[in-house]
């Protein structure tokens, strides 16, 4: 019987710890974290560069496809970002292609400069969306976190970074679709040679954070069922389970086999 007592305080010491070295790791994070407002100031900055004189960004250092290289034909679980803009098309019809190009350009160089100060890597750009990812490195709790935290930057800088900027030129507000998702991605290369082969990631996660991201609404961050298990409780409260009507998602579970629950950021 004592024996059994001294278990279970000892089982409940270790759950207490856990959750204890998480706070600890999500405050750290939060100490390291670039201030809003000045990464604010600088979006602006950089935006208005952009349309008012042409600013070009300085090309940013390819971190990621060093990351893969050096991993090639490994399977690493992380955290897949997509973040696509909404609206693009009609853009594209009603405004000149030459502003086009900077407003994409800029929201997409802005969309990795959030990715890279959230300890992400950025993997690449697809037309008007970007794709990261955060390697788990066996702390899948924080890195959840982490990549929530992410998303929800990119909306702010979207929001209070570059929508003034293109107001003040009578330019529509941009907004954008976000999904988010959890799991073993192996890295792939396209060809023999170790320095020039195209590399890329290629795995369920991948598949399901763009399926989950074109799910989403304007300005919604949706995430996945292997994400929101992950991340602290605290975090998790912010979550409601979505409810699909009519067949609109069928993607079943890999472990269970069940459909996939998704969840949304409430407000």
């Amino acid at each position: 019987m004592t024996e059994n007592i001294d278990k279970n305080q000892e089982s409940n010491k270790t759950s207490v710890e856990k959750i204890d070295v998480v706070d600890m790791l999500l405050s750290k994070n939060e100490d390291q974290t670039v201030d809003f407002e000045t990464m604010i100031l600088e979006t602006q900055k950089r935006v208005w560069g952009s349309l008012k004189k042409g600013y070009e960004y300085s090309g940013m250092a390819d971190e990621s496809e060093k990351f893969l290289r050096k991993n090639i034909f490994l399977k690493l679980d992380m955290v897949v970002l997509y973040v696509d803009l909404v609206g693009s098309t009609t853009m594209t019809l009603e405004m000149p292609a030459e502003k086009i190009a900077i407003i994409v350009s800029s929201f997409s160089q802005e969309m990795a400069s959030v990715i890279r100060h959230h300890q992400g890597y950025v993997l690449k750009f697809v037309g008007d969306a970007v794709i990261g990812y955060f390697v788990a490195e066996g702390n899948s709790l924080l890195v959840s976190d982490n990549a929530v935290n992410c998303a929800k930057s990119m909306i702010s800088v979207i929001q209070k970074g570059i929508n003034p900027i293109l107001n003040q030129y009578d330019y529509p507000d941009l907004m954008v679709k976000i999904g988010i998702d959890f799991g073993q991605n192996i890295v792939v290369r396209y060809g023999s040679d170790a320095e020039h082969s195209h590399v890329d990631l290629m795995g369920p996660a991948m598949n399901i954070a763009a399926k989950i991201q074109n799910m989403a609404k304007p300005n919604q961050i949706l995430i996945g069922s292997d994400v929101y298990q992950k991340l602290h409780p605290t975090s998790q409260k912010q979550f409601l389970e979505i409810i699909w009507k009519n067949n609109e998602w069928r993607f079943r579970s890999r472990l269970t086999g069940e459909i996939y629950k998704v969840y949304e950021l409430k407000g």
